[in-house]
């Protein structure tokens, strides 16, 4: 996959450093060179817009007030397996090795050329996009041209991102934990630990079918069964639909 086809893949990063002048800096020359890209000052705004908006790759400050990066990268971790590039001033072995420990993908020390960085971030992207296209990991649900991921929680459609919130990113991930099963409500409010009221499950679903389906009246997905509630349908059987 070269640089021109990484580009129509639409990727979206997330740039998080305190130094605004550098931050600024990044995120115009990587929007130049066909990303698309948004920015936090601090780990606090990166999670809050996290929580609405789906990254194909984190470029991470170490050394930031409060909430380092070190301790952002471990802490997300523990339920997102993003690819991320670390940045630091600090040259000791030590920190580049307690960065790769706690799962980052690559690590730069600044000062670092531009040009340098946009490559690194080019084989990151292309070796995660060979690896996911490759896989052929359980944790992949396959229905018609979509993929979803349980690990990373993430839809493509013909492995190209498709955004999905976070309400809606676990409930589809129900669905496809058990894909060709009816849920009921209850079922669905069990296995989401009670954390979605009805009329929450009713908008996410609906929302869920904006994005996968050509007609929303007419499901083939995300279907509705007759006096159970609803299924994501992964093959071609026929159901008792609504």
């Amino acid at each position: 996959m070269n640089k021109q086809n990484l580009q129509k893949q639409n990727f979206h990063i997330l740039v998080i450093d305190d130094d605004q002048k550098l931050r600024l800096l990044l995120k115009q020359f990587l929007e130049n060179n066909g990303f698309r890209v948004s920015d936090a000052e601090d780990t606090i705004k990166a999670k809050k817009i996290m929580e609405s908006l789906i990254f194909d790759l984190l470029v991470v400050d170490i050394m930031m007030p409060g909430q380092n990066g070190l301790e952002f990268l471990k802490e997300i971790r523990q339920s997102n397996s993003i690819p991320t590039l670390m940045l630091t001033a600090m040259s000791n072995p030590e920190d580049r090795l307690d960065g790769l420990e706690y799962g980052a993908d690559d690590y730069m020390t600044k000062p670092f050329e531009p040009r340098e960085l946009l490559l690194r971030i080019q084989n990151i992207l292309k070796r995660y996009t060979s690896n996911f296209i490759k896989s052929k990991d359980i944790n992949n649900t396959r229905f018609g041209p979509f993929l979803f991921n349980q690990k990373s929680l993430n839809l493509y459609k013909n492995n190209i991102p498709v955004h999905l919130t976070t309400s809606e990113q676990k409930l589809l991930n129900c669905f496809c934990l058990l894909p060709n099963k009816a849920f009921t409500r209850e079922d669905i409010n069990i296995s989401l630990g009670g954390t979605m009221e009805s009329r929450s499950i009713d908008v996410a679903i609906a929302r869920i079918r904006r994005k996968i389906e050509e007609d929303q009246r007419y499901p083939i997905y995300l279907q509705t069964v007759r006096g159970i509630g609803w299924m994501l349908q992964t093959h071609d059987d026929k159901i008792d639909n609504e």
